[in-house]
């Protein structure tokens, strides 16, 4: 399928709903503690998504025959599971880490973000797992320049958490987002540089660095969604949605909290108070 090219007006639809996930995704941050029951997160969204009139993405999701339609707003990783897992009665133990995957869709356009947080006290290589997860998203979305090859962006991931000694997942990539959740072009976390299609002002990206503390292959679960490292090693999932521009990429989806590392990094953010 062709890449989707966005108006600057479709831009405008995909920051507001970046927004709202962004706002969303730190309340759910901010709730995760030990005891927690892993559902109340689904129900949290819910509550703030009818609050604010935007559909939640995810529910009834049905990507093709092999997958059933996803029966959450919310997916709640834990430990060892990368992404997609239903959030149910599991509840949170100090320690764990917790990655947190939502959408948004507003007047028609998704926003898709992600986050890996802990509960408690963590120990010293799950906070570096995570922070080297972040740290990837942004070297990624830095290189996502106009003119680039979109291996330039996979390449610059990949570069960063493997010569932290983390493996980058490969059965699950980033994508275009749009008025559909996944669209084209795929944005694979590994990569040559001269390999993908040119980067042009209006494309919409969500890259999202999945990266295991062991070895990076992967195992789906027999609820046909989750799917956790095949190894039991810890992984972390960041994830933002990002658009293409004259200059630096445009972040839909940055969080309050990003703002002065974005400054600091020289990546763009939309959002307005």
């Amino acid at each position: 399928m062709p890449i989707i090219i966005k108006s600057e007006d479709e831009i405008a639809i995909m920051r507001e709903a970046g927004d709202i996930v962004a706002d969303v995704l730190e309340l759910l941050a901010r709730a995760v503690r030990p005891g927690l029951i892993v559902r109340e997160l689904d129900r949290m969204v819910s509550e703030e998504y009818e609050r604010r009139k935007v559909v939640p993405t995810f529910l009834g999701y049905q990507p093709g025959p092999a997958y059933t339609p996803y029966p959450a707003r919310v997916c709640v990783s834990v430990n060892d599971e990368i992404v997609h897992a239903i959030p149910g009665k599991r509840v949170l133990q100090e320690g764990d880490i917790v990655s947190l995957d939502l959408g948004a869709t507003s007047r028609g356009f998704v926003a898709d973000s992600a986050l890996t947080v802990g509960v408690g006290e963590i120990s010293l290589e799950a906070q570096r797992l995570i922070d080297i997860t972040y740290q990837s998203l942004r070297e990624g979305i830095a290189a996502a320049r106009p003119g680039a090859r979109l291996g330039a962006v996979s390449h610059a991931i990949q570069a960063c958490a493997e010569a932290q000694g983390f493996a980058v997942v490969r059965e699950y990539v980033g994508h275009g987002v749009g008025r559909d959740m996944h669209e084209d072009p795929p944005v694979p976390n590994y990569g040559s540089p001269e390999r993908g299609p040119v980067l042009r002002k209006g494309m919409v990206l969500a890259l999202e660095p999945m990266l295991n503390a062991g070895d990076w292959r992967t195992k789906r679960h027999d609820d046909l969604w989750t799917v956790s490292t095949l190894d039991g090693s810890l992984s972390a999932h960041f994830e933002h949605t990002i658009a293409i521009t004259d200059g630096e990429p445009e972040v839909l989806t940055l969080r309050s909290d990003e703002r002065p590392i974005a400054a600091l990094t020289g990546v763009a953010s939309g959002r307005k108070d």
